[in-house]
């Protein structure tokens, strides 16, 4: 069986939250074998709820992001740091900021790869859960699904088009059998249109957006001086939300997912269709948790 990992020391960055634009600083550290993926808040009061569980069921919010709470803190933002997790190999880890939004870095989850790296990656006496898919699932329709079928191993299918003439139509395939998260996809920047900043702003989202960490593109193309870091690279950054979303699942799925025009919002539908079917799937690795997925009132409370 493949075992558990989790990070081999501590590590620690510091930035801005893309939507909030405050700084914040964000510590990644070990954690034992089960314990999946959780964030702590050092900002709260000790004695109060301040760990989350990275679970589907404790998602709260969608719009523009990946956001999670426990009734009492939220943290958003966080699916580019779970595509590292995932990306990585990184099944148990705790999260620690002093604020209510992972920082945004550059965009990408590239400096999280890199933080993942330098404090190294230790196997742990632990088998690795798997989720694996037993029949299809599918939400949308023809202009705009997602859905997941059975395979031996995963991979991500990602469409996306766009009635603009510096996107249209892209399509990307990330098998991490074949290739590599680092190579593929960790280096896709968070990107929007020129055209849709005035909304999200008056959204009260976005307010830490800047060329430094979204592609903006215009009616030519992008406006960041640096450009594109590849021709696709909003497809494969739609990949990477995908990727971080489904990490959400609890332990990696065993599935081939294709989505065409999707976001947050049906990433997480897709996982609440798959996994409230107990008909639909299986849990490998480790004997199954009846609780398996479910928001969780007080997660990994030894941590708070």
């Amino acid at each position: 069986m493949t075992p558990q990992q989790t990070l081999k020391s501590a590590i620690h960055c510091a930035g801005i939250g893309v939507h909030g634009n405050r700084k914040v600083r964000m510590e990644l550290r070990p954690a034992p074998p089960g314990t999946g993926i959780v964030f702590c808040r050092t900002d709260q009061p000790a004695g109060t709820r301040r760990t989350i569980e990275a679970v589907y069921g404790n998602v709260v919010d969608a719009r523009l992001c990946t956001a999670i709470g426990n009734g009492r803190v939220s943290v958003r933002t966080i699916e580019h740091l779970m595509a590292a997790f995932a990306g990585c190999g990184i099944d148990n880890a705790v999260v620690e900021l002093d604020g209510e939004e992972v920082p945004v870095m550059d965009g990408s989850a590239a400096p999280f790869v890199f933080l993942i790296e330098c404090a190294g990656i230790v196997e742990q006496c632990a088998p690795r859960r798997t989720i694996e898919v037993l029949k299809p699932i599918m939400l949308g329709d023809e202009d705009r699904y997602i859905s997941v079928t059975p395979a031996d191993t995963f991979s991500i299918r990602c469409d996306i088009d766009f009635d603009h003439p510096a996107l249209g139509h892209q399509s990307i395939l990330f098998d991490p059998a074949r290739t590599s998260f680092r190579a593929e996809l960790a280096r896709a920047r968070t990107f929007c249109r020129e055209s849709d900043v005035e909304g999200i702003l008056a959204a009260g989202m976005g307010r830490g957006g800047s060329l430094e960490n979204t592609v903006v593109i215009g009616e030519d193309g992008p406006l960041n001086e640096e450009g594109l870091r590849y021709p696709d690279e909003c497809a494969r950054h739609k990949t990477l939300d995908c990727f971080g979303d489904l990490y959400l699942a609890g332990a990696p799925i065993l599935g081939h997912v294709r989505c065409l025009r999707s976001g947050h919002g049906m990433n997480h539908a897709l996982l609440s269709a798959l996994l409230d079917d107990p008909d639909a799937w299986r849990l490998a690795g480790a004997e199954q948790d009846t609780a398996f997925g479910e928001a969780d009132p007080e997660p990994v409370a030894a941590i708070a």
